[in-house]
């Protein structure tokens, strides 16, 4: 295992459309879970092999709730215990509104040499609507003391698709963002989660997201733009310079090992065909277990040969580079279209097959969610 992910599961305030893990930093285990996570890096290290680590991923949550001297002491530890690699990509997510220059470049020095800001938009009428917590003001600012504190490879998040949009507001959105020349952008259309407080207000008619048709021109012309913009648009909803794709995200497309901690995180195995564990999305639970020295993880699913095909396909699609034909034939002892007659003929013409590799071409990724299926 190569790749680290640290789900730090607080926030100042939920947003509403989102379904990962999280409490509130109000939570008693607030400032003991540095000292949890380093347990559990401890616990880890005796019962299984991993490292060094290339990539090491601070997910969340806000993960920059945390103080830089607890990032700084929890990658000491990940470095003492497993190794960090000369060249180690390390990411933290981070809210604008909990930033200043003194914090960005305490976690600068503390060893984060990637930072994800979530921005979402920089319209303060659309950050109002997703209950962001920071004004547009603040996320520009928080660009600019990123780039005072040392950080040289900066991604943002950008949402479409919000209730009242039109193509030309968000396009003066994609404007305000490149203004700021982020090696990196993630550009997610607007999903109602089960469970969410925008599903109770789409239940109630009180929420109208963007409709199919609006949604889809929004994601061709952000597709034409940031192309233009030097931009390659290297998964489906991820877009970077030359040599900035996060390489932390490729090694979950790519189905290679990878190691989570922290409660709500997942880790998986590519030894066989492939093996998966969670740890339950409950605190408590998980404070419980590293004191009492116990494994908080929980098997969730060992694959067969036929699961580790499919889920090659539904990974490796989601990337521009798509499916090397000669790996998966020799992962698998059959080809794509050997194994998947009737679903390579029902993606065609969206699934191209082109210099050894099945990818999906732009109108492939509007429909994957439907088109996969037929992999599955």
């Amino acid at each position: 295992m190569k790749a680290l992910y640290l789900h730090i599961p607080f926030c100042l305030r939920k947003c509403p459309y989102c379904d990962f893990f999280s409490v509130t930093r109000t939570s008693p285990l607030f400032q003991e879970f540095p000292r949890l996570l380093i347990a559990h890096l401890r616990l880890q290290a005796e019962r299984a092999t991993a490292g060094p680590f290339s990539t090491v991923f601070f997910g969340g949550g806000t993960p920059s709730l945390l103080s830089p001297s607890s990032v700084e002491a929890i990658l000491a530890e990940v470095d003492h215990l497993f190794g960090l690699e000369g060249e180690a990509e390390v990411t933290l997510e981070a809210n604008p509104g909990t930033l200043s220059l003194e914090i960005l470049s305490g976690f600068r020095a503390a060893g984060i040499n990637r930072l994800s800001l979530g921005l979402q938009s920089l319209q303060d009428d659309k950050l109002k609507t997703l209950g962001r917590l920071h004004t547009a003001a603040e996320g520009r600012q928080a660009v600019g003391w990123a780039r005072r504190a040392g950080f040289d490879n900066l991604s943002c998040d950008l949402m479409f698709g919000l209730p009242a949009q039109s193509l030309p507001q968000l396009m003066a959105d994609v404007e305000a963002v490149l203004s700021l020349q982020p090696e990196h952008l993630s550009c997610y259309g607007l999903t109602v989660e089960e469970g969410t407080p925008f599903e109770e207000l789409q239940r109630q008619a009180l929420l109208h997201p963007a409709a199919e048709d609006l949604a889809t021109e929004m994601y061709v012309a952000l597709h034409e733009r940031l192309g233009d913009a030097g931009y390659g648009h290297y998964e489906i909803s991820n877009y970077a310079r030359p040599g900035r794709a996060c390489r932390h995200n490729q090694v979950y497309w790519r189905r290679q090992g990878y190691l989570g901690l922290g409660p709500g995180a997942a880790s998986f195995s590519d030894q066989g065909w492939g093996a998966r564990w969670e740890i339950p999305p409950d605190i408590d639970r998980y404070a419980r277990a590293l004191r009492e020295g116990r494994d908080p993880r929980t098997h969730l699913e060992t694959f067969d040969r036929r699961g580790a095909m499919a889920e090659t396909l539904y990974l490796g699609l989601r990337e521009a580079a798509g499916v090397d034909e000669a790996r998966f034939r020799a992962r698998f002892g059959q080809g794509v279209a050997e194994a998947y007659p009737a679903a390579v003929h029902k993606a065609a013409p969206h699934l191209v097959y082109e210099n050894g590799r099945w990818y999906f071409a732009l109108s492939g990724w509007l429909l994957y969610d439907h088109l996969i299926q037929n992999f599955l």
